[in-house]
């Protein structure tokens, strides 16, 4: 397992013809704050302003479609269907547990899809991306409730 850092993000981004910008810096910087959390845009943002003033939410958002493109975040949504981002840790095949609450994150690394998705590829069907999400608490957030 490859664990994702600032100077991986580089590379791909290089790669992949986009330079590291000071708002763009700011943005992974804070992603990477997060690591092992799902994050919305709008604390992304303000995070954000807090290392590059000056920068607009739209920004934040293209840039956010950018590395969700490329593979360096992940994009799901809870609270209410708003979109919320994770910094993707490895480059193996994993699925998450969200707490719906503080939105913790854990990985689970076996794919409950695989069976599912070998029947439906037997059918002439070919599978080309899946997630598997499970919602709840963390045990710090359960014992609020």
């Amino acid at each position: 397992m490859r664990v994702i850092d600032k100077s991986i993000i580089e590379e791909k981004l290089k790669a992949n013809n986009y330079k590291m910008t000071p708002q763009r810096r700011a943005i992974i910087e804070a992603l990477l704050e997060h690591r092992g959390r799902f994050i919305a845009a709008g604390e992304i943002h303000l995070k954000t302003l807090s290392r590059h003033r000056g920068t607009d939410f739209s920004t934040v958002y293209r840039n956010l479609e950018i590395l969700e493109k490329m593979g360096i975040i992940h994009k799901t949504s809870i609270r209410g269907g708003a979109a919320i981002y994770e910094l993707v840790c490895d480059y193996s095949h994993h699925h998450h547990i969200i707490c719906k609450e503080c939105g913790k994150t854990a990985i689970i690394n076996a794919c409950p899809m695989e069976h599912l998705i070998e029947n439906i590829e037997d059918k002439g069907f070919t599978v080309t991306d899946h997630k598997f999400e499970l919602y709840g608490y963390c045990s710090k957030c359960y014992k609020k409730c």
